[in-house]
């Protein structure tokens, strides 16, 4: 993409800010510059962000009807997945997605709950349960 062809239509989901982006320039350099986003991303995202709060809710619920441990519902909250959390903390997705049970979860050790509050930004305390 050339520096002048970079989207400059704005996207609310930035809320204001510019990301940088590589373009080319008129000597058919490869250099960075900033763009303020455009329409097709602002759909995208608003709708990726729509799904995972919806996730989050019904982790809610599932996690109220004794069926999730809360770590589901933090786990889409701070707008992850498993493979995402399983990155982050540490974990193997198979046992991220054993924890997300209620019964496993509750036998986590206070090392293991140190790791997902930490992957989530969250003190333990507050992992442990609902907001």
């Amino acid at each position: 993409m050339d520096v002048d062809a970079v989207p400059q239509e704005g996207n609310a989901t930035l809320a204001g800010h510019s990301k940088l982006m590589y373009a080319r320039d008129a000597q058919g350099r490869v250099v960075t510059t900033t763009s303020k986003g455009w329409e097709a991303e602002e759909i995208v995202t608003s709708h990726a962000v729509d799904v995972l709060v919806e996730q989050a809710q019904e982790a809610k619920t599932r996690v109220k009807a004794g069926l999730a441990s809360p770590l589901e519902y933090w786990m889409y909250e701070r707008r992850m997945d498993v493979a995402l959390l399983s990155q982050t903390s540490g974990f193997w997705q198979w046992r991220v997605r054993r924890h997300l049970q209620p019964r496993h979860f509750a036998a986590l050790s206070p090392t293991q709950l140190a790791r997902y509050g930490q992957a989530l930004g969250l003190p333990v305390s507050t992992l442990q349960g609902l907001p």
